[in-house]
């Protein structure tokens, strides 16, 4: 087995985990090749990739390096997730709701739902304010000023005396 972790690489887990993903990769990819929309699929992931790749990643990459940047000290740092995980909910709540948004496919969510797009952009707001007002509380919760308990030194632990 020392052998083969050298040979590969990893652990014969993680082998087996690959082959099972491309095994499903393959299955799916044969369930999609008789469908008649199946060239129009392949070319909005590529181009997702491609946008993904080429123009998305290089840009939340630079807004984080000015982020930690900006942040300055690693006690001031902490507060960065509290910035990072919200703009990433948001972030996907607006590519899942972004051609609704813009208006593309009004149509089809009207048959769908019964409903018009027209609330969306407000909805995708308000629920990306309550995401970030979410995550303030949190961090505010965080960073309040501990208070000390009765007989216990600075370097002690509260959970010690309860």
């Amino acid at each position: 087995m020392t052998e083969f972790r050298r040979t590969y690489g990893a652990a014969l887990w993680h082998l087996l985990l690959l082959l099972g993903c491309f095994a499903v990769t393959g299955w799916i990819a044969l369930r999609l090749a008789g469908e008649p929309t199946a060239g129009r699929m392949l070319l909005w992931f590529i181009g997702a990739v491609i946008a993904h790749d080429l123009f998305l990643f290089p840009l939340y990459a630079l807004v984080d390096r000015a982020l930690r940047a900006a942040m300055g000290s690693p006690e001031r740092r902490s507060a960065l997730n509290h910035v990072r995980v919200p703009a990433l909910a948001s972030g996907l709540l607006l590519l899942v709701y972004l051609p609704s948004i813009l208006g593309l496919g009004g149509n089809t969510y009207t048959a769908a739902t019964g409903l018009t797009p027209q609330p969306l952009l407000a909805r995708w707001l308000g629920a990306s304010a309550a995401i970030f007002a979410v995550s303030a509380v949190l961090y505010a919760l965080r960073r309040r000023p501990t208070r000390k308990v009765e007989g216990s030194s600075p370097d002690t632990p509260r959970d010690q005396h309860r």
